[in-house]
């Protein structure tokens, strides 16, 4: 059994090393724990950070693609390594690694494909109350989305077995935490969250620049989970209150009509109109965004196979090279 231990880095000099010392080359249940690293673009020391602290294999975007992408990239490489269970973590060294056995522990026992740490979020200082809120809401979110109970789903600290990496896709540019979840959840996979521990803050968060920032992402991102996996869901509401609203403008004319004044709300039969349309037209783009999900659902199944070992093929090398170029 072959544990990857994967990390998505973007100029992370100044804090890889502190991350990478502390993580484990044992873990109960597998032979070989080796580490990855995807430099996404860094335009400082990174490499050479890990490379001095003997990681085994690194993996280089020409230039910066956004977490989301690294972290997919990281999944495809680890994949092609042989990986039997990847563990994604942060290089500010935000968790704790020695919690690591405690989300694969699961997946050994063939009790969960995906395993969440949720963290102490009442608990952690350097979290505002906006930020604790929103990563309650994003939760909450996805727990309805994706039908599933992971307290803390922007959560990167992660593990997967390598049949649940081998049919994840994330179409966010800006975050991989809550459509994973989502995707994980609409496919029946079994996931489930342990709590762990964090570290103290080493360094402001990449994702979160500014509060006004962050609650714009995040209302995009809940936004766009719903969009695309529950499209219907999603229109048809909106279909829903433009044509209820309609139908009432339109009985509100009809019972001036029948009172003999309805030449002084035209204005009404207008809006009435307008409204009705609206509404069963936004029913129409909640079936076409249905159709459109379902073959989304498709080319996901199609990526699956082609991801999927085919028989008699071994990795060649167990390494990949050190400066292999994406």
């Amino acid at each position: 059994m072959k544990l990857i231990i994967q990390i998505p880095c973007y100029n992370e000099a100044g804090t890889l090393a502190i991350a990478l010392n502390a993580l484990p080359r044992q873990v109960v249940g597998f032979d070989s724990v080796e580490w990855l690293i995807i430099d996404d673009g860094s335009t400082d020391e990174t490499v050479k950070v890990a490379r001095e602290n003997g990681v085994d294999h690194i993996i280089r975007h020409t230039r910066n693609q956004g977490l989301a992408k690294g972290f997919m990239t990281g999944l495809d490489a680890c994949l092609r390594l042989g990986a039997d269970v990847i563990v994604n973590t942060d290089a500010d060294n935000q968790y704790q690694a020695e919690d690591i056995p405690a989300l694969t522990t699961p997946i050994l026992e063939k009790k969960a494909d995906i395993v969440v740490g949720a963290r102490p979020i009442e608990t952690i200082e350097h979290f505002s109350p906006i930020k604790k809120a929103l990563q309650k809401l994003g939760s909450w979110v996805v727990r309805i989305a994706s039908k599933t109970d992971i307290p803390d789903a922007p959560s990167g600290f992660r593990a997967m077995s390598r049949a649940a990496a081998q049919r994840l896709m994330v179409f966010n540019d800006y975050t991989y935490t809550l459509e994973t979840i989502i995707q994980a959840g609409q496919k029946n996979m079994a996931i489930t969250s342990v709590p762990i521990r964090v570290n103290d803050d080493l360094r402001p968060s990449r994702l979160v620049k500014s509060i006004p920032s962050y609650i714009k992402r995040s209302i995009i991102t809940i936004i766009r989970i719903f969009i695309i996996y529950r499209p219907f869901r999603f229109f048809a509401a909106i279909g829903t209150v433009l044509f209820g609203l309609g139908a009432l403008l339109g009985l509100r004319f009809v019972n001036f009509y029948l009172q003999g004044n309805g030449d002084g709300h035209v204005q009404s039969l207008i809006l009435a109109s307008t409204l009705l349309v609206m509404g069963f037209q936004t029913f129409m783009v909640a079936f076409l965004a249905d159709l459109l999900a379902a073959n989304r659902k498709l080319i996901e199944d199609i990526r699956v196979r082609q991801h999927t070992d085919k028989p008699g093929t071994e990795l060649i090398a167990s390494r990949i090279d050190q400066d292999k170029e994406l």
